[in-house]
């Protein structure tokens, strides 16, 4: 019986969710985005939170996301 290895490769991609109702809704929102076309999504990490502001009030949270996926083969 064949052994499968436990050497894997992996990439890690960073990209910017919004929401207008928090940091936590924008980084999901990233995720959920990402997984229509990335296969076998391992670890997201936010890098760094921002919003947008207009006249004075927040209209956006953004969330800037690492995520890492296996390359396959």
């Amino acid at each position: 019986m064949a052994k499968k290895s436990s050497d894997s490769v992996y990439r890690i991609t960073e990209i910017i969710g919004t929401s207008k109702t928090s940091w936590e809704d924008a980084a999901k929102k990233a995720v959920q985005t990402a997984s229509k076309t990335l296969r076998d999504l391992r670890v997201a990490e936010i890098g760094k939170l921002d919003m947008t502001i207009e006249g004075g009030k927040v209209t956006a949270y953004r969330a800037r996301v690492q995520l890492s996926f296996k390359y396959e083969g």
